[in-house]
């Protein structure tokens, strides 16, 4: 796939990278995976795995932030967006959302992260008002932190839309995609459902409650929106085409690879350098993740690898530097960026492991490795 490996890789850790999803493919795990590294804007390494081919996408799930939140930095460097606008402000149907702002929404501190979207209503603007009205928060806004997979996002691409004045798959499209010639990125839309993409596939068999309490303390998790077998109904045409502005994305693992080199180099001055160094560089919020118990360290809508010890807890491995940033998504998909070695390093896959315990470590095993490929 795409790229020859270069003397830039370390051979040795390559081979490694390689066994280990080599391991996870044998072990029925992975039926498809992409993996891409890239380096000073180039993928420089890429490959597939199990039934993938080049032409194949995946459904990556909550990834798709990284590039929301690309937008979202332009429209604060053009003022038409600031980090306190009040969200009913543009959002007025949200009237529960009172005391949130721009802010909360980018550092999931919102206080709304169970609220119900789903089809037919998310299909229409009109509808999507609809039920925002019906929306209430769990807490105070800025007071505590809880991932909202896809509730906050979904305002978020209100706002845009309100600001911009068309649809927000569309400014996706004109203002970041276009620019940085990644059309192997699809949000929404007929392409989105025409394209290759690889059907996701539950596999293995959910963690015991005492594997389960041995990690967190106590026998059951509730994992929210994130369940293998809600994930699932992203194999769904009607969720391809409307295009989750916080995971409904489809791509390859090279596009995500120079999405993220483009982010670390700020490719054509895409972006204002100082509100990109708050997307990617600057936490604005270490409020405890309640699932991890640790600071949850976002960024304007990204994750700070950090320099606690909890990076491969953070989806980033246990080698990467404290200055990585990115997005993970549902289902193992990796995608970050660290600036102290280059790399920038995507990995897509469609099993869903219904061990969420042995995905995490999946995660780990293949950021850390991934960390020490430069040579």
């Amino acid at each position: 796939m795409g790229a020859p490996t270069t003397t830039v890789l370390d051979p040795t850790a390559l081979d490694a990278l390689h066994e280990r999803i080599n391991a996870e493919v044998d072990a029925g795990r992975v039926p498809a995976a992409q993996l891409a590294v890239a380096l000073d804007g180039e993928v420089v390494h890429a490959a597939n795995f199990g039934d993938a081919a080049d032409s194949t996408r995946f459904a990556v799930f909550s990834i798709t932030k990284a590039f929301i939140a690309g937008v979202t930095w332009q429209l604060l460097a053009e003022g038409t967006l600031e980090l306190d606008t009040p969200v009913t402000d543009l959002v007025p149907s949200f009237a529960a959302a009172e005391n949130a702002t721009l802010r909360h929404l980018l550092t999931h501190t919102g206080g709304f992260p169970y609220a119900p979207l789903g089809p037919p209503t998310w299909d229409t603007r009109d509808g999507r008002l609809e039920q925002f009205a019906k929306w209430r928060l769990q807490w105070e806004p800025g007071t505590h932190f809880e991932y909202h997979a896809t509730a906050g996002h979904w305002i978020i691409a209100e706002m845009i839309e309100m600001v911009e004045g068309q649809d927000f798959r569309d400014v996706v499209r004109s203002r970041i995609l276009e620019p940085l010639s990644l059309s192997g990125f699809l949000l929404g839309g007929q392409d989105a459902v025409d394209a290759e993409v690889a059907d996701l596939v539950a596999v293995g068999a959910a963690p015991s409650a005492a594997e389960i309490e041995e990690v967190f303390g106590i026998p059951n998790v509730d994992l929210g929106e994130v369940t293998p077998e809600i994930l699932l109904q992203f194999n769904q045409p009607e969720a391809k085409r409307v295009g989750i502005p916080g995971g409904g994305g489809i791509s390859d693992a090279s596009t995500l690879a120079l999405y993220y080199q483009a982010l670390m180099h700020n490719t054509d001055d895409l972006w204002d350098p100082s509100v990109l160094a708050d997307g990617t560089a600057t936490v604005y919020c270490t409020l405890p993740d309640p699932m991890k118990g640790m600071p949850a360290n976002r960024t304007l809508g990204l994750i700070l690898a950090g320099d606690d010890g909890k990076s491969a807890l953070r989806g980033f491995g246990h080698t990467v530097s404290a200055r990585a940033f990115g997005h993970g998504g549902a289902g193992g998909q990796i995608a970050w960026a660290d600036p102290e070695s280059g790399l920038s390093v995507a990995f897509c896959t469609s099993g869903l492991d219904m061990n969420f315990l042995r995905e995490g470590r999946r995660i780990a095993a293949i950021g850390s490795r991934a960390g020490v490929l430069r040579s």
